[in-house]
């Protein structure tokens, strides 16, 4: 089984003039595979596309599902993580939107997430870290994640399984790696991300399930102050589905009902 493949190809290394490894100029999804076959591979697909049509990359997204189906059916259990950069080019920040994207796969295991943090709740950390504001970039799943390398890097305990960022007006955007929601009065809300932050997929799904379920939700900005009145408060990714939050600093939240139900609806539908 290849580690990594590159446009199609087992590899093991990238050339020294790709753009994304000199300027970020690209895009990356993480999937969970599953018995050879990528979850959510029409979510993940869709937020690509728009990252490519913002971005402007020459992405053949034909090729590349061909690849990833390839790729997944060998990794069998595990995570595929999708790169896919501008290409090579010479130095200098003016892109090339001729030039063919790069297509890179990586496989790895799926990370041993302790079972309980779904059961019984995770602690967050409050992260000093403030995202920045960029309506061009936000939603995408953007090479640039030099904000949460720094928001990762303020925390070693094993106490907390997540940190919480916000932006610097304040508002609560989201986790280090993963999407934050709230509940109060058996609200579902979550955040705003037209200005920054990543419009994951397990978000877009729980949005989905919760309609559908006749939970009434919305997306909008969250202050602080919301987000400690809350009655309930859980993160989501891809990966692990979804956590409960019971603690941020001194502030404390039962698991509800709300979140044990997205749980199970979660649950049902990956079953």
């Amino acid at each position: 089984m290849a580690d990594a493949w590159l446009d199609g190809l087992p590899a093991s290394t990238v050339p020294l003039a790709n753009r994304g490894l000199a300027y970020g100029d690209g895009l990356f999804e993480t999937i969970k595979v599953k018995n050879g076959k990528p979850s959510l591979l029409a979510r993940h697909l869709a937020r690509l596309q728009e990252g490519c049509k913002r971005l402007s990359l020459n992405l053949n997204i034909a090729l590349l599902r061909q690849e990833l189906a390839g790729f997944c059916e060998n990794l069998g259990d595990g995570v595929a993580k999708l790169i896919i950069t501008r290409g090579d080019g010479q130095r200098g920040y003016a892109p090339s939107n001729a030039t063919p994207a790069r297509r890179i796969l990586m496989g790895s295991a799926m990370p041993a997430y302790p079972p309980q943090n779904a059961q019984a709740g995770v602690r967050l950390f409050p992260c000093q870290t403030r995202l920045a504001c960029q309506p061009l970039l936000a939603g995408l799943k953007h090479l640039n994640r030099l904000e949460q390398v720094l928001a990762r890097g303020e925390w070693q305990s094993t106490e907390y399984a997540e940190g919480l960022l916000c932006d610097y007006s304040g508002r609560v955007i989201e986790g280090v790696f993963s999407n934050l929601f709230v509940v109060k009065d058996g609200h579902l809300l979550t955040a705003d991300l037209s200005r920054c932050g990543v419009a994951g997929v397990m978000r877009a799904l729980l949005l989905e399930l919760a309609g559908n379920a006749n939970i009434p939700l919305g997306i909008r900005d969250i202050s602080y102050r919301e987000l400690l009145a809350a009655d309930e408060v859980f993160i989501c990714n891809s990966l692990y589905g979804i956590w409960p939050v019971i603690a941020l600093r001194a502030k404390s939240w039962p698991i509800g009902a709300v979140t044990r139900t997205l749980q199970d609806l979660l649950n049902s539908t990956e079953g």
